[in-house]
């Protein structure tokens, strides 16, 4: 799956055990914008190197869900959405105006 939007926060990247995670918090671009909690971990982490608030990004997610049992029985689910991927919105490249009335046009009309 792919999600689109504008970056709203990266967090900073926190090592557990044998996992390093960096979350990044990023708002939709549709009619309801949401604001969703995508987490990066081990060697995706550095995806968000060189991001910055604002940023439009295309993120590749895997929604992940679990199922948890309390000590008393209790039943929950959690979910999680992973990126795996991220493309960042390039700003158009300008070029040079070549129209024919240009006075150093090598066009002959």
């Amino acid at each position: 799956m792919k999600v689109k939007g504008k970056i709203k926060l990266i967090g900073e990247t926190k090592s557990f055990a044998k996992i390093t995670k960096r979350d990044l918090v990023l708002v939709t671009e549709e009619q309801y914008p949401q604001n969703l909690l995508i987490e990066f971990i081990n060697d995706k982490t550095s995806l968000l190197d060189g991001q910055k608030n604002g940023n439009v990004v295309e993120v590749d997610i895997n929604l992940k869900g679990r199922e948890w049992t309390s000590p008393q029985g209790e039943v929950k689910y959690f979910n999680t959405i992973q990126g795996w991927n991220l493309k960042s919105e390039l700003e158009p490249v300008t070029t040079a105006d070549h129209s024919p009335d240009r006075e150093d046009s090598d066009l002959p009309f």
